[in-house]
């Protein structure tokens, strides 16, 4: 089988989605493997190390997409490239597939083989695939790098001859993978570390990573099968925004985590409770990209309001793209080895199996994932 990885057109876009070292290895299992010239550049990845790994170069993508059996990308394809994949190819990427209604629909029409990275079950035998935890770790340790570099404090508390430098105190919203990471992150800094999660059962990891877990009462809350948080009524809301904003009051630094998957982000931190910041405070919108948790956030801008500055860069994961692309294309060769036949030397994804069930989006000319179908259908 043909395996193409075009390269990604986002601009500023610096993660890629295979690496050398995982190329080979897939090439060892029998797959043939073409790479579009250039595509690790931005990392400092020369073609040679492909070539070296057992991959082709080429620098004709519309053949790499025509004449591939797998297409691999970090995003998804644009419209206009759609029609240019085969019948039955598979096609493998982040999708953001609740809000790409056309693009699905495109690629059914076209008979392609959807795989949604961002769907693929958070179960423990698909953990090593999982595209949205590997770089929602990294966007956690980068949020609060950048809001540290923008403080015009030092995070550690720190004793010298002049006299004593309290900690300062950071404010992670939202104890997932990224929240989690956020949290060591800004405990190896020194900082004090306060947290809140709207899902009690995360305490105790909050707590091991030495971190004061907020509790505020909402009532029944809880998680999702696929382990995100439910969404809160409006109720709630109000509750949590009251408990947050004293604890915000006294922060440094406060990073926001807080998605809903296939859904808009809530508003969790309002202009009212920025106000109420000291001046010189930090805020970091990690959601920013999915509609934001902090109202008044704008996408790739640094806001001052009131002297509280609000971060809302896009794409923090690619401000480390090295490793960024290392564990994306680690989450890849863990899928793509997972369903390849050692025998046949072939990629054999079908929804027999309970990782294809969850992230096969389109086959055969039609959308087959049940979750999706009903969403469209609203």
């Amino acid at each position: 089988m043909k395996i193409g990885v075009p390269k990604e057109l986002v601009e500023g876009e610096k993660r890629i989605p295979l690496i050398p070292a995982h190329a080979e290895k897939i090439i060892k299992n029998g797959a043939e493997i073409v790479i579009e010239k250039g595509l690790g550049a931005a990392i400092g990845i020369d073609d040679s190390q492909y070539t070296d790994a057992g991959a082709k170069i080429s620098d004709n993508r519309d053949d790499i997409l025509s004449s591939s059996d797998i297409v691999i990308r970090l995003r998804k394809p644009p419209q206009n490239e759609i029609g240019k994949l085969k019948s039955k190819t598979f096609h493998i990427s982040l999708l953001d597939p609740f809000n790409e209604k056309e693009l699905i629909k495109s690629l059914a029409q076209q008979k392609v083989t959807t795989v949604s990275l961002e769907m693929i079950p958070r179960t423990t035998l698909a953990q090593k695939m999982d595209v949205l935890s590997s770089q929602a770790n990294l966007a956690g340790y980068v949020a609060v790098v950048i809001a540290a570099e923008r403080l015009d404090k030092i995070l550690p508390m720190m004793m010298t001859p002049a006299g004593t430098i309290s900690p300062s105190r950071v404010f992670i919203i939202g104890a997932g993978v990224a929240g989690l990471q956020a949290i060591a992150t800004a405990r190896r800094l020194g900082a004090r570390v306060e947290a809140f999660d709207t899902r009690p059962v995360v305490e105790e990891q909050v707590k091991s990573l030495g971190a004061k877990f907020i509790k505020i009462d909402l009532g029944e809350t809880g998680q999702t099968e696929q382990g995100y948080a439910k969404a809160l009524t409006e109720e709630q809301i109000q509750k949590q925004r009251e408990g947050m904003a004293k604890v915000c009051e006294q922060s440094d630094i406060v990073i926001t985590t807080a998605q809903l998957f296939g859904r808009k982000a809530p508003v969790i931190i309002t202009k009212d409770m920025v106000a109420r910041m000291k001046p010189g405070s930090v805020l970091v919108d990690l959601a920013v990209e999915s509609g934001g948790n902090i109202e008044g956030s704008e996408v790739n801008k640094e806001v001052e309001t009131g002297g509280v500055r609000i971060i809302g860069l896009a794409n923090l994961p690619g401000r480390a793209a090295v490793h960024a692309s290392q564990m994306f294309s680690s989450n890849i060769y863990n899928l793509i080895n997972h369903f390849w036949n050692s025998e046949t030397k072939k990629f054999e994804m079908d929804l027999s199996d309970e990782i294809a069930q969850g992230c096969i989006l389109t086959q055969n000319g039609e959308i087959v994932h049940e979750m999706l179908k009903k969403h469209y259908s609203k």
